[in-house]
């Protein structure tokens, strides 16, 4: 026999979230097919072509364990998106470059990145677009969540010893 849940006081702001989370990666891998990229893709190459960055760094930034890294980064290199390159301060680390062709990519990207997102916050009013995007950029940033550090380990930001 099954006991009662307990009664919830808060709404489960987890599955929410996953839930929207996995609908617009869903609605993005879709409208990114259309230029043969995906969500994946695109976050690397975006990210590679704002600073020289390594595998590992990238990885970090776009939430991919190594294994896959290292895939997304063997298919951008084979479909001529991206080089590998020493880096210009640690020789013994490779950089992801990124090609003129993977430059186009995420212009290209971008514009569908863009209409997405523009639909889905088409669901909300003008001003409730603005508190809800606000509102999840607050909480993304917020010292309170555990940030994922070196080998995908969940840790908990440095918090000052002041106070």
């Amino acid at each position: 026999m099954n006991a009662p849940l307990p009664e919830r006081t808060v709404r489960d702001l987890t599955g929410l979230l996953a839930q929207a989370a996995h609908a617009m990666n869903t609605r993005l891998s879709l409208a990114l097919a259309e230029i043969d990229s995906s969500p994946r893709k695109h976050c690397v190459l975006l990210h590679a072509m704002e600073a020289e960055r390594t595998q590992s760094q990238l990885a970090a930034i776009a939430g991919l364990d190594k294994t896959t890294m290292v895939v997304t980064a063997d298919e951008l290199e084979r479909d001529g998106l991206a080089e590998r390159h020493p880096s210009a301060t640690d020789r013994r680390v490779k950089v992801i470059r990124v090609t003129p062709a993977g430059e186009e990519l995420v212009r290209r990207g971008e514009v569908i990145v863009d209409r997405v997102h523009g639909e889905a916050l088409g669901e909300l009013s003008a001003g409730e677009r603005q508190v809800f995007v606000d509102a999840l950029d607050r909480l993304q940033q917020a010292a309170e969540f555990p940030m994922v550090g070196e080998g995908g380990v969940v840790r908990r930001p440095r918090r000052s010893r002041q106070g």
